[in-house]
Parts: structure tokens; C-alpha cells; sequence
């Protein structure tokens, strides 16, 4: 057990770098965020400056200790958890990226995975991974710089390469080089990890055609994945070690405390990622989603698994009602404005902004609003913006139950994310559910998990089920609609992503 029970939690989000400072009882001591450019240089196309998302994650690293009053020497460990699926590719001699990350959103990849899919490799990539031959995955896109980057691929395959996600960058960025590492969770959001095994897969590589020795070491979630580089954070009389680290929604999935098969949470941040523990069986989805790797702890002998289903844009359907239309001046404006209608008199918004993730899977679609009359004002646009966020949500743990009907059912979904503190998009949720919708009183359970995991390995935490008496519900949401409310509702969303089946690509 260790005297110093402080922990630092990385939170590298796909719009911003966080740092949150959580006691030994998982409070919040202290929080710096900075936003960061998201970069569309053709339709389709989404993109981050690796180098701008390691300054702004240590610049928020020092300023979350600076309000904490704290010292690096008052840490017990670092956590680090991260936007999925980014991919990063940068020299090993100079710690220099050979071009922009390809984020998570991006869609470029498409043709690759068409003709992968025409050559009958899905059941395989499937079988092996527990993903689709989608752009949402690092394979392609990896695949893609190494081709398209003069003289990547040479590089790459005399060994002068390094690949991560977002994990890897920063852990190679803190620890100056000295370990290229990953935890399995983010490892399994590659389309190159076997799942059933914990490895990267030699067939999966030849398929793609990366060279193995682009790949980081596959770590558990807790475990050492190196020491902080003297001087970044403050001098320090001991090493600070990267104790823990996960990729953000399975961190989410930890800090929620769902640590049982058939527990599930939904995080409502840009996208929405809705997860359900399955324990140590990995079950092959018939219902459009995906089977991925979950935070893997100390004294587990095997992966454990989740049913994930993703929403591409989520929360970030409000930033476009902000930015895009100027309908508001703030995110937090949107609540106010869709309350002032009682519904949306049948304004149907399909946030399809960068295609349709779970359970659809239609990279083509392009988003619409439907619905329209002389009558639709702003509020109807707005409350139906929102709406989409729940309805997206109602569908995947639709298509979760049916996926997992010997888990038994569900007593309510616990909720986090940004998003998540809107009162009236929660009691959409609840209502189109009808399940309780249990919010937390810390809605950053995401960076929580990622000081969990750190804390498991330095001993502030002798489990983690140790959390589970920690957390306090903030508010439930209990439905107040009808089923047949509900069903209407649902029935018209499907109708109007039918009518976006068959889109011309982006």
C-alpha cells in the first residue's frame, strides 16, 4: 500500500485533452481541459495533429496539478485513456509523426474495405477480431499512410516506423521514447489483434500488409507501462509510473462499475459507445454489433469481453446545431432551446454526418432532416437533434438485448459522457427505453476508470470492486412515456434512415 494515494488520469478525447486529479474515494480534486483542431481537408476525411494532441495532453497534465496543489512526488500512479481507433504513425529515431493522425471518424478507407469484403475476408476478419471491415478501424488506415506517405512503407519495413493509437503516442511522447506499448482493449480496436488469443495475428497482418514490427507490445490494462520521463511534470524524487491504461469506453466501463456479464453503460460524448460486460465469453454478434476486448486486470488468466455498439456522432450533433447552423451559442444552450417545444412535430434528424455506425453500418449515408413544414422552427430541429441521440442509443441496446437474451434482463443503463449532464436528453432516454437511466454524481467516468486501473497497479485500490461502494447515483431517470409513445417513435427514426440506404459514396 502506498502513502502517496493521488492518481492522474490522461483523458485524450477525440475533440479535447483532459487531466483529472482523483483522490484515493475516486473524487475529482482537480480538472484542466483544452480543446484541439479538428481537421476536414476533404469531405469525409477527419484528422488531428499528433504533436498538438500530446501538448495540449501534458500542458493539461501540469495545469491539473498546478490547481490540485499537488506535486509530481504526490502521485501514486498515471492513467492514461483515449480515443479509440486514431492511428499515429511516427519515427523511432526522432519521435517525429510522418503525417496527420487519421481519427476514429474517418471514412477514407472505404474502397479498401469494400474490395476486402468483395474478396470475402469479412467472416474472417470477423471470426478473428470480433469487428467489421469498416474505416472506423486502424488496419486501413494504417494501410493507408503506408502507401500513400512517400517512402512510408520502405521505412516501415526496415523497422524505422512506429504505429499506435493515441495510448502509444502519448505513453512513447512521456516516457521519451523508451517503451512502445498498448493495452489489449486498445489492441483489439486494430482489426489486428486476435481477440480469443490476446496477439497480434500473423494472417491478419498479411492481409493488411503492416509489417509486424510497426506494433507495440500488448500489455493488461494494469500493468507497467513505463516511467515518466524526469522533468515533465516536475522533478520527482521517485519514478511516477503509467500504471493503467484503457481505451475510453472500456475505461467508462470500469468507472461505471459494470464489472459483471449483462452490466451495461452508455457514453455519451462525440459519438455514443454503449457496452455490455459478457465476462470471459466473446459472443459473436448476429445483430449488427461488435464483440471487442474489455480492461483486462491483475489476476485475470484470459481476456474478458463486450458487446459494443458505437453512434458516430452523438454529442457532436449539438456542436454542429452550434458551429454549423449557429442555431446556439453554447452546447449547453440546446437543453433550454428543445424545451421549449413539447416535441418535435415530426422533425426526424439523422445525424449521419459520417455515415451510420452500429447496428446499421452504412458508410455511404449522408445525414437529412425530415419532416419539414412552413411550421418547424429552430426548437423542433433542436429537441429532434437531441432525440437522435437517444433514439440511436434505444437501437443499440435493442439490438444488445437480443445479442445476449442468456444474460438475463436489464434493471437500468448507467449514463456518463458530457452529454449525459442534459437533463431532458436523459429523460428522452429513459422514456424511449423504458428503463430506469442512472446517472452518477461523477459523470468523468471515463478518466475514472483510467485511475482505477492505475490505482489497481500502485496499490490505492486492492480492487475493484473496491469502487463499487464509492459511487453514488446521482439521478434516476424513470420513463414516464408509453411504450406505444416509444415504438412510434422508433418506428419513424427507422423509417428515415431507410430512405438513406444506397447513398452514393462520400
Amino acid at each position: 500500500m502506498t502513502s502517496k494515494r493521488y492518481l492522474l488520469a490522461l483523458d485524450q478525447g477525440t475533440t479535447s485533452s483532459r487531466a483529472i486529479v482523483f483522490d484515493e474515494a475516486g473524487r475529482i480534486v482537480a480538472l484542466a481541459q483544452q480543446e484541439f483542431a479538428q481537421l476536414y481537408p476533404q469531405p469525409g476525411w477527419v484528422e488531428h495533429d499528433p504533436l498538438e494532441i500530446w501538448r495540449t495532453q501534458l500542458e493539461t497534465a501540469r495545469q491539473a496539478l498546478s490547481r490540485a496543489n499537488l506535486a509530481c512526488d504526490d502521485l501514486a500512479a498515471l492513467g492514461i485513456t483515449n480515443q479509440r481507433e486514431t492511428t499515429v504513425v511516427w519515427s523511432r529515431r526522432t519521435g517525429e509523426p510522418i503525417g496527420k493522425a487519421i481519427v476514429w471518424q474517418d471514412r477514407r478507407t472505404e474502397p479498401l474495405c469494400q474490395k476486402l469484403r468483395e474478396q470475402g475476408r469479412e467472416a474472417l476478419v470477423r471470426e478473428l477480431t470480433g469487428l467489421r471491415l469498416d474505416p472506423y478501424f486502424s488496419a486501413t488506415k494504417l494501410r493507408w499512410l503506408l502507401d500513400q506517405v512517400p517512402g512510408a512503407r520502405a521505412r516501415a519495413e526496415a523497422g524505422e516506423l512506429a504505429f499506435g493509437t493515441v495510448d502509444s503516442w502519448l505513453i512513447w511522447q512521456l516516457t521519451g521514447g523508451q517503451r512502445h506499448v498498448t493495452d489489449i482493449s486498445n489492441a483489439s480496436r486494430t482489426l489486428l489483434l486476435n481477440i480469443h488469443t490476446g496477439q497480434w495475428d500473423e494472417e491478419l497482418l498479411a492481409l493488411f500488409e503492416i509489417p509486424r514490427s510497426m506494433l507495440p507490445e500488448v500489455l493488461p490494462s494494469v500493468a507497467d507501462f513505463g516511467v515518466v520521463q524526469d522533468g515533465l511534470l516536475g522533478h520527482a524524487a521517485r519514478p511516477l509510473h503509467i500504471g493503467g491504461v484503457a481505451g475510453d469506453q472500456q475505461a467508462a466501463l470500469l468507472g461505471q462499475t459494470c464489472l459483471q456479464a449483462g452490466e451495461v453503460k452508455n457514453t455519451y460524448g462525440t459519438g455514443c459507445f454503449m457496452l455490455m460486460h459478457t465476462g470471459f465469453d466473446a459472443p459473436a454478434s448476429r445483430n449488427g454489433l461488435i464483440t471487442t476486448c474489455a480492461a483486462r486486470l491483475s489476476g485475470q488468466s484470459a481476456p474478458v469481453y463486450a458487446l459494443e455498439g458505437s453512434v458516430f456522432i452523438g454529442g457532436a450533433v449539438v456542436q454542429w446545431l452550434r458551429d454549423g447552423l449557429k442555431m446556439i451559442e453554447r452546447s449547453s444552450d440546446v437543453e433550454a432551446l428543445a424545451a421549449s417545444v413539447n416535441d418535435t412535430d415530426g422533425v426526424v434528424v439523422v445525424p449521419a454526418f459520417a455515415g451510420l455506425g452500429a447496428p446499421y453500418w452504412l458508410p455511404h449515408a449522408r445525414g437529412s432532416i425530415q419532416g419539414l413544414t412552413r411550421g418547424t422552427q429552430a426548437a423542433h430541429i433542436a429537441r429532434a437533434a437531441l432525440e437522435s441521440i437517444a433514439l440511436q442509443s434505444a437501437v443499440l441496446l435493442q439490438a444488445m438485448q437480443a445479442d445476449a437474451r442468456a444474460l438475463g434482463g436489464l434493471s437500468g443503463l448507467r449514463v456518463d459522457g458530457g452529454a449525459s449532464a442534459n437533463n431532458l436528453l436523459m429523460q428522452m432516454q429513459a422514456d424511449l427505453l423504458g428503463l430506469p437511466v442512472l446517472r452518477p454524481a461523477t459523470i468523468e467516468t471515463t478518466a475514472l476508470g483510467a485511475a482505477v486501473l492505475a490505482g489497481l497497479h500502485a496499490g490505492v485500490f486492492t480492487h475493484a470492486q473496491d469502487l463499487r461502494d464509492r459511487l453514488t447515483i446521482e439521478r434516476i431517470f424513470e420513463p414516464q412515456m408509453s411504450r406505444d409513445w416509444a415504438q412510434a417513435k422508433l418506428t419513424a427514426w427507422e423509417a428515415a434512415v431507410s430512405t438513406l440506404r444506397g447513398a452514393a459514396p462520400i
